[in-house]
């Protein structure tokens, strides 16, 4: 099974590893994929209302400056009642050609319920972009022949599905992409179908530790927070049973790969390497690939081990723009600013926006990234002036941030300070939330950090709270280091106190994000958020008082 999966992506490991290709050929690419992408929906309710047709016709020197010019950037609300139509009504040739019969349900943290069209053509964009997950594991240094010798586990969401009276699918994505786990990966897939199905993740961690604790597992995929549940777990029921297991490989001695995403890797990594070593300054797992996944597409994967850098997935039949962090506000002005992958600049922040394969145009998917490497522009400007494949980083969400003071702190300060402050006090950190301190009486104005620690708050004594106020000082440092607002309003007193840090047991996070309905699958706690309600939550879920509400 092995082989012939290494046959597959034979191919595409040597594209993978030709970075001057992709480099040279990512913006004509680009340009085609768009083009494509309007022909296809030429024909669509949206494609008519905006000349798509005309628009596939223009050269490439033309077709991007008219597509900009002609549909407006816009979020899910702008397509609410397109796809309204789509899902309740079954109605075809809406915003994508024919009837799109699935729809992931997507939450945020304060919004309602949203259903993203997953087309035909975007599950086989997103089986595509799951085989390159192998192929850089290969390219990694990993035979996927020896690592498909043994089982690999999936944690997603439930795979159950609603269907309406027209036959129309909702729910997690997990369970619309399952079935393109065919044979023969059906062979080596667990936790298994029945598993799958359960939504109660509680249960169902149970269920997969009691499932997998005797397999030879050689691959976890899903996000690192779950599957540190799930190893601790599987540690506890081999202990259970009599066995002297200090790390997850004394339970699964082959396991060699880590595929994760949908967070910061950074503030999990010494747990992690706990978890499999034995100590949090311990060896890693030998190979890690980290994710981009999102419901609206599959938009990027990592391709250099050890580089935190991910690859866009220019190929994937989706085009890709972004929008400068500071004029994403402005995104609906048809004069707002929005750049194609091979004219962005490094240095600067940018919301990333999709024309997607299932129908969505000019979509803000919301996350903010910042580019590593930029390609060549494209021929009909000359090409050159890149430096290689478009690679970018995740460092937050748009409406992630504190600004309560002038402070302007985003997700990706918080979880590097959060990172850094673990190392230097040596703790043991899980999930975690932030959010400003209003002044009150005898109250300075400040920035609070809801954390779990390992032993959380029943471990006292003197020692403990040195190690908290090392966490403390190095966290403020860190932020002061990366963000020269908040060093202005923490200097001398003249508007920010130093940080508060409130540690509770692991697990508290998960415990609030259940009691909202919200837990498992693809669903987290946001790292930050320019208001009390998301902290003084998670504290209340722990029994702990309102600080600077």
């Amino acid at each position: 099974m092995g082989a012939g999966l290494h046959a597959r992506v034979a191919g595409r490991i040597r594209l993978l590893s030709d970075a001057r290709h992709w480099r040279e050929n990512a913006a004509g690419i680009q340009i085609a994929q768009l083009r494509n992408l309007l022909r296809a929906a030429s024909n669509t309710v949206f494609g008519k209302q905006h000349d798509f047709a005309k628009l596939a016709a223009l050269d490439d020197a033309e077709i991007l400056a008219a597509y900009r010019k002609q549909v407006p950037i816009a979020d899910w609300y702008a397509f609410k009642d397109h796809i309204a139509r789509m899902r309740e009504g079954a109605e075809p040739d809406v915003l994508w050609p024919g009837l799109v019969m699935d729809y992931a349900q997507t939450s945020g943290t304060t919004a309602g319920d949203k259903y993203i069209p997953v087309s035909a053509q975007m599950l086989k964009s997103n089986y595509l972009a799951s085989l390159d997950i192998f192929a850089n594991v290969q390219r990694f240094g990993c035979s996927i022949t020896k690592l498909l010798g043994g089982k690999s586990v999936f944690l997603g969401g439930t795979t159950k599905l609603d269907t309406n009276e027209k036959g129309i699918r909702t729910g997690d994505l997990s369970g619309i992409v399952t079935p393109l786990i065919r044979w023969p990966l059906t062979e080596i897939y667990l936790p298994g179908a029945e598993v799958a199905l359960m939504s109660h993740w509680p249960s169902k961690i149970e269920a997969m530790a009691q499932r997998c604790i005797d397999e030879d597992v050689r691959m976890v995929s899903g996000m690192c927070s779950w599957q540190l549940v799930l190893f601790e777990r599987v540690m506890q029921l081999a202990r259970e049973r009599g066995k002297k297991v200090q790390t997850i490989r004394d339970v699964w001695p082959n396991f060699r790969v880590l595929v994760h995403g949908g967070v910061k890797y950074a503030p999990f990594d010494p747990r992690m390497r706990q978890a499999y070593s034995g100590s949090p300054d311990g060896a890693d797992i030998p190979y890690r690939v980290e994710l981009y996944p999102a419901s609206e597409g599959f938009v990027a994967i990592q391709d250099t081990r050890g580089d935190p850098g991910l690859r866009l997935n220019v190929d994937m039949f989706n085009f890709y723009e972004f929008v400068p962090l500071e004029r994403i506000e402005d995104a609906s002005s048809k004069d707002v600013p929005a750049y194609a992958c091979w004219e962005v600049e490094k240095g600067q922040k940018y919301v990333v926006v999709m024309s997607t394969c299932a129908g969505l145009w000019r979509y803000v998917l919301g996350d903010v990234v910042e580019f590593d490497t930029i390609p060549d522009k494209p021929l009909h400007m000359g090409g050159g002036g890149g430096d290689g494949p478009p690679r970018l980083r995740i460092v937050g969400r748009h409406r992630h941030f504190i600004n309560a003071f002038g402070e302007n702190l985003i997700v990706e300060h918080i979880e590097n300070a959060v990172a850094a402050a673990a190392k230097t006090a040596g703790l043991l950190v899980g999930e975690f939330t932030a959010g400003p301190v209003y002044p009150g009486a005898g109250r300075r104005a400040g920035l609070e950090l809801a954390i779990e620690i390992e032993g959380g708050t029943s471990a006292g004594g003197d020692a403990r709270a040195a190690q908290l106020s090392r966490f403390r000082d190095e966290f403020d440092a860190s932020l002061k280091q990366q963000n020269a607002d908040y060093t202005t309003k923490r200097t001398d007193g003249l508007g920010m106190d130093a940080p508060t840090i409130t540690p509770m047991a692991m697990g508290t996070i998960h415990r609030w994000m259940e009691s909202r309905g919200k837990l498992g699958g693809q669903n987290k706690c946001p790292r930050c958020a320019n208001h009390r309600e998301i902290i003084d939550a998670v504290k209340a879920t722990a029994g702990m008082g309102v600080v600077g509400g």
